[in-house]
């Protein structure tokens, strides 16, 4: 389960940064563009707080990432 939520979450990321800059969209979610990288590429799972802080930045809910409710 834990992959499948990982893919989930890196896809979701993907999409949501389009063209920007990792740098860029790595700033918005007040991450590193490092950490950015390897969630997007599954080599990284996401702290609780850390998901809290992304969906917080974008406006979202953990339904709007896990449920593709957006």
């Amino acid at each position: 389960m834990r992959r499948t939520l990982d893919i989930q979450l890196a896809s979701f990321l993907r999409k949501r940064r389009g063209e920007m800059t990792y740098a860029a969209f790595a700033r918005k979610l007040g991450i590193t563009p490092s950490s950015l990288f390897r969630l997007e590429n599954c080599q990284q799972s996401i702290t609780l707080k850390t998901l809290q802080q992304i969906l917080d930045r974008l406006g979202l809910d953990i339904a709007d990432v896990f449920l593709g409710k957006i």
